[in-house]
């Protein structure tokens, strides 16, 4: 093996420990991981896995955070589509501090609208749905969209849009047709950013949420008990949170490279 790989080989290994262990303790039962230091399990067991899988309680959780974060990456695209086409297309009076003031949202803390979210969607009769939750993380996800996807529309030409215009084209079909293929790659880096934002976002989710809508972060928290916690089942169910985002990860990861080429990632 050649030096130069040694390295990054050493680093990928580190990343990848803890993952190794969270998957090898959803193996294995909790008395088992408190008596001691193994490597494998001693005592494979699938039980934890049948628990999340048979009890509606646990893969409602999976549900109602898949619903959610999947319906406000939609909504955050949707709206932050248009607002990066007119930031990347037009100037007007206090466009730049505008810009400014939406990155200013995404650098607020989510306890600070944890109590005016909750406030306002229990009196509209929003609280405890796949709504709320997705409107609440539209505050942290638009802007970052925005952001991401104003610097791939300012890479594509002005000239492009003009042609399309004099062949004829309406906004709506040149957006669509034309400008939306030329910025594909903005649209995966910006929509995997808010899926993941969205997916492992607890606060407000927990916070605007009480059986229904309720995500599987906050149903983790059920192992607790007066004898400790069930570090099996924890450690299945966290196994099991990562599968989303590594799916998304893999369609998306050529789109991310770009982002990074692009400096906008």
């Amino acid at each position: 093996m050649k030096k130069r790989y040694f390295i990054p080989l050493i680093y990928i290994l580190f990343l990848m420990l803890p993952i190794y262990w969270l998957i090898t303790m959803s193996f294995k039962t909790t008395g088992e991981i408190l008596s001691g230091f193994s490597l494998f399990p001693q005592d494979l067991t699938f039980e934890n896995y049948r628990v999340i899988f048979t009890d509606p309680t646990w893969y409602w959780g999976y549900i109602n955070s898949i619903s959610y974060v999947t319906l406000n990456t939609v909504i955050s695209i949707a709206v932050a589509l248009p607002a990066a086409y007119a930031f990347s297309r037009y100037r007007f009076l206090g466009d730049k501090q505008l810009f400014f003031w939406l990155l200013t949202n995404r650098m607020a803390p989510a306890a600070v609208f944890a109590l005016p979210f909750f406030q306002l969607y229990s009196a509209v009769g929003l609280f405890d749905t796949y709504l709320a939750v997705a409107l609440a993380h539209t505050l942290f996800n638009v802007p970052l969209a925005v952001w991401i996807l104003e610097g791939f529309m300012r890479s594509v030409p002005k000239e492009l849009d003009e042609t399309a215009y004099i062949d004829g084209y309406s906004f709506p079909r040149f957006f669509v047709k034309i400008f939306l293929p030329n910025i594909k790659a903005g649209v995966g880096v910006a929509a995997f950013f808010c899926f993941m934002f969205s997916w492992v976002e607890l606060l407000l989710a927990k916070t605007l949420t009480a059986v229904h809508a309720k995500p599987i972060a906050a149903i983790m928290t059920k192992t607790a008990s007066s004898a400790g916690y069930e570090l099996g089942l924890l450690a299945a169910a966290g196994t099991l949170t990562i599968i989303p985002g590594a799916i998304v990860i893999y369609f998306v990861r050529n789109y991310i490279a770009k982002g990074f080429a692009m400096g906008r990632v």
